[in-house]
């Protein structure tokens, strides 16, 4: 299943590439800052879940873009085909395909790939968090003032509530940063390129992937009172673990 989820985040992440920078109607839809959708966010999204079905066709299904396949089955592929559309569309390079797949109510598998960086990020529950095959450990970062922090305004439709957020942190941490992409900012607290993300509002599909790769890489996950991350909208704080009391204790 691991390998499969590999395949088809290539598959779709090889389709994404060959239209990057390629289509200028994008142009238009540049000026839409949330909610943005393009018809290859949908053909990723076809890609990869005509293969599921066809593959596991008893498996439940959630992407971004075509909702909820509920087939009462143990076993739940979490998806978005293309994560960073904005970004995508305004012609930069930080997008993913994520895939995230569910037993019960554990992640199992993460995947998320970033075909123009040639990334691929892979956790298997129990079994470590991996970049281009290398494993991944979180950083050893303990304190504010050596910290890079990540954060974006999740599914929030304005900025404000981020605003206050990192009103709470930039002026503590070396450096507070927005990549355009929830897949790769929380991949980043795996890969110690951060030492921690935080975001609010944010969909399922959006990290799903991401819990797993950081938690695999030794890091956590919780909501903004401590609570482990669910399937759900919600706030969520990644870190390298050895800050995450601190930041929730501002946070609240």
């Amino acid at each position: 299943m691991k390998q499969f989820a590999i395949a088809l985040a290539k598959k779709a992440g090889t389709f994404l590439l060959r239209h990057f920078q390629k289509d200028h109607s994008l142009v238009s839809k540049r000026t839409v800052a949330k909610g943005l959708h393009t018809r290859y966010d949908q053909k990723s999204d076809q890609i990869i879940v005509s293969a599921i079905k066809k593959r596991y066709p008893t498996h439940n299904i959630l992407t971004e873009e075509s909702g909820y396949r509920n087939k009462n089955s143990e076993y739940t592929w979490i998806i978005d085909p293309l994560d960073g559309s904005t970004n995508f569309a305004r012609g930069i390079p930080f997008f993913a395909v994520s895939i995230a797949v569910m037993k019960g109510k554990d992640l199992v598998i993460g995947v998320v790939y970033a075909p123009f960086l040639k990334e691929l990020y892979v956790a298997e529950k129990g079994k470590g968090a991996f970049l281009n095959n290398k494993k991944l450990h979180v950083s050893k970062t303990t304190t504010f003032h050596n910290s890079y922090f990540l954060s974006c305004e999740g599914g929030d439709a304005t900025n404000k509530r981020l605003a206050k957020i990192n009103a709470l942190f930039h002026p503590k941490v070396k450096d507070l940063r927005k990549l355009g992409s929830a897949a790769l900012e929380s991949s980043s607290v795996a890969s110690e390129r951060a030492d921690a993300y935080i975001v609010p509002n944010i969909a399922p599909w959006d990290v799903a992937a991401g819990v797993l790769i950081v938690e695999e890489a030794g890091g956590k996950v919780t909501d903004f009172t401590g609570k482990p991350w669910k399937p759900q909208q919600g706030n969520y704080v990644f870190s390298n673990g050895r800050m995450h009391q601190k930041i929730l204790s501002l946070l609240r």
